[in-house]
């Protein structure tokens, strides 16, 4: 393992700062909450969560981690923020969430530690916030054992994922803090593919996300020009 960290200590700073706005419904992370009840259904219509260990990378305050535990996952989530992890846990406390806990450790780390371990991995919304997007994804191919699913979300780099996810998600209708995204750091399907490929993974599903600011709703969809969420499995054969 290499001594470099795979985070952007702004990135991190950023959303530390927001922390404990992360369950506040009507704040920065809505459209977290709005999403997740369709990424959560997604990933359980693929993989049944029920009575699987589950692993969640760049799990903030907790959003998905909290429903894949409600779907009966024992699941941990990681987090290199202090600050949300702390808010992940105390919402979890709360909520009387049962059977997921929170550590602050990288996937890299984790993966070093307990390699092949979870029959499920999740990473959303996150890739586009690491210096080396691959090095997660390698990371997170390690965690998961042999037949497991890992699955990622993230946007997409042209010039429509910068006219809706920046210009207007950030500027126009204010649905995200500016400055939350940064454009080259977006990562093009075919990009991730070759993480994914790389790393020992095989793409089984993609999904778009599509959102219409007049309605207010999300929806999956063949396009992926904005954000895509990618379902991949790691081969039996790699036991």
């Amino acid at each position: 393992m290499t001594s470099t960290l795979n985070a952007d200590p702004a990135e991190l700073a950023k959303f530390s700062e927001l922390a404990h706005r992360w369950w506040d419904l009507d704040s920065e992370f809505r459209p977290l909450h709005q999403i997740n009840p369709l990424r959560l259904n997604w990933i359980n219509g693929i993989q049944p969560l029920q009575g699987l260990k589950a692993l969640d990378v760049g799990c903030g305050g907790g959003i998905l981690a909290d429903s894949m535990a409600r779907k009966g996952a024992d699941v941990l989530g990681i987090d290199l923020s202090s600050k949300a992890l702390k808010v992940a846990q105390l919402h979890a406390l709360e909520a009387q969430t049962p059977r997921v806990e929170y550590r602050e450790v990288s996937a890299e780390a984790l993966a070093a530690e307990a390699p092949a371990q979870f029959d499920v991995v999740t990473c959303m919304e996150m890739l586009e916030h690491v210096p080396d997007p691959a090095s997660v994804v390698q990371a997170c191919a390690d965690l998961v054992k042999p037949g497991g699913w890992v699955f990622f979300s993230t946007l997409n780099r042209g010039a429509k994922s910068f006219l809706f996810a920046i210009l207007g998600a950030e500027y126009v209708l204010n649905l995200l803090p500016r400055g939350t995204h940064e454009y080259a750091k977006m990562i093009r399907p075919s990009e991730l593919a070759r993480y994914a490929r790389h790393a020992g993974l095989e793409l089984h599903d993609t999904q778009g996300m599509e959102y219409n600011p007049i309605t207010q709703r999300y929806w999956l969809s063949a396009d992926t020009s904005v954000n895509y969420l990618f379902a991949t499995q790691k081969p039996l054969s790699a036991a």
